[in-house]
């Protein structure tokens, strides 16, 4: 069955589009039944980032939660890795995220929380779906049964608590000068002071949000504005988060940009060095470099891929046993801290490498080469260029060219008409005549 609403993650559109006041009304109702199990008082928390529309978003679904009879508590801005901590925390039967990650404002979304702090499975958010179209009417809650709602104070804390806990006791950010950029996000509050409490000389930006400018030229999508914060104040490390907090970029005292895959590899060896890997391995996904998996290699550890999307990594993980994961985006996947990718925690556990290293983060946060990597988008109106004779060609001709030597991803977006081809290699010259190839197959097939 394909799903209506649900992407890879949560509901996402644009608000007052895709994601109206109607919408998140049902999708209130249809979550609480689903979630009603047992005879117990059902709670929901519900925490959102600084779009204008979570409003609008918020309110709807305290409609919806309340009208089938459950209690919602309100967290206001909080990290989407705080609800899915609190949510299980707080006993809740259900978490929810009001956000669209690194999307700019215009955009909002609904992601959902089992009590667990798990995202849902496909199986949980199809029968959401099947609600959301169905007439509830009669499901509704008596009018002594409605849920109340309240704001709850002191999350913040329960959350900066959380995160210092994952660090040795012992250790301080003492004598560390660190620029974080939290987008204009859900972490502009709790970040800079939970690095504060941890002894860091902490310079804040992206901390002011109006509604309008989360994400905007800020935050790990556009680590510009902190690579030059970083140079001008001459600190040690920056941190850029999106604007729900869930994924992190570093930038090293230069300046330069430190992604997903370096961190990976940074925990991946101090963790196995303090014997703290669940298993001599770590999951990634497609994206992510082949320097990175001949690194791990080196290293005598295992790299598991996955489709693009942290879910998959994470569902990878449960499965399999590991407790490290994560993509070159920054959604980097601590199991034995959270249940989702918190870009906070992950720089905490690089951070803590550098304290004992002492070395500057330019030479911590490079543990290898990556390989030259080209990717190309090609825009489609309808049909299935895939499926062409000539695309089948270029992309079996261009893996026989790389064959031992890189590698060759070329996939349909899950979110627009899209195809997205990557290709990498020893050869840079190599890869982009591959790349090109496929890409002008690509081009014809679009057209035919």
């Amino acid at each position: 069955m394909s799903r209506k609403y649900f992407g890879t993650d949560g509901i996402r559109g644009r608000a007052n589009g895709l994601i109206t006041p109607e919408l998140a009304l049902k999708v209130g109702q249809a979550a609480g039944l689903v979630f009603q199990r047992g005879d117990h008082r059902h709670r929901v928390v519900i925490g959102k980032d600084t779009r204008l529309s979570g409003y609008m978003i918020e309110y709807a679904m305290v409609a919806g939660f309340t009208s089938v009879g459950m209690d919602v508590l309100l967290l206001g801005p909080m990290p989407t890795p705080a609800v899915a901590m609190l949510t299980k925390s707080m006993r809740a039967d259900l978490g929810v995220m009001i956000s669209a990650s690194h999307n700019l404002f215009e955009d909002n979304g609904i992601k959902l929380f089992g009590p667990q702090g798990f995202k849902l499975s496909d199986d949980v958010e199809k029968q959401i779906e099947q609600l959301l179209d169905e007439p509830i009417d009669r499901r509704l809650a008596q009018s002594a049964s409605l849920g109340r709602a309240r704001r709850i104070d002191g999350v913040h804390d329960r959350y900066i608590e959380f995160a210092k806990r994952t660090l040795p006791r012992e250790l301080s950010l003492d004598g560390l000068r660190v620029v974080i950029d939290c987008a204009h996000g859900a972490a502009y509050k709790v970040v800079p002071e939970a690095l504060w409490e941890l002894g860091a000389d902490v310079i804040a930006i992206g901390v002011d949000p109006d509604g309008f400018n989360i994400n905007k030229e800020c935050g790990s999508t556009s680590p510009e504005a902190l690579s030059k914060k970083v140079r001008e104040m001459r600190a040690d490390i920056g941190i850029a988060l999106d604007g729900d907090a869930d994924r992190v970029i570093l930038v090293d005292e230069r300046g330069h940009i430190v992604d997903g895959d370096q961190l990976l590899a940074v925990i991946a060896q101090s963790w196995k060095e303090e014997g703290r890997l669940a298993k001599p391995g770590i999951v990634t996904t497609v994206m992510s470099n082949l320097g990175l998996e001949r690194f791990l290699e080196g290293q005598g550890l295992g790299m598991v891929r996955t489709p693009v999307g942290d879910r998959y990594v994470l569902e990878q993980m449960l499965t399999q046993g590991y407790n490290l994961g994560g993509e070159p985006s920054g959604h980097i996947i601590l199991s034995d801290y959270a249940t989702t990718g918190d870009g906070f925690v992950a720089a905490l556990q690089v951070l803590a490498v550098v304290q004992k290293l002492r070395r500057p983060v330019s030479e911590v946060c490079h543990r290898f080469d990556p390989l030259p990597q080209i990717l190309k988008n090609v825009r489609y109106r309808s049909g299935k260029p895939l499926d062409h004779a000539e695309v089948k060609s270029a992309i079996m001709d261009g893996e026989n060219r790389l064959n031992g030597h890189g590698r060759l991803l070329v996939r349909s977006s899950g979110t627009e008409p899209v195809i997205r081809v990557m290709g990498e290699g020893d050869d840079r010259v190599l890869v982009e005549e591959v790349v090109d190839q496929i890409v002008n197959a690509l081009g014809h097939a679009a057209a035919a």
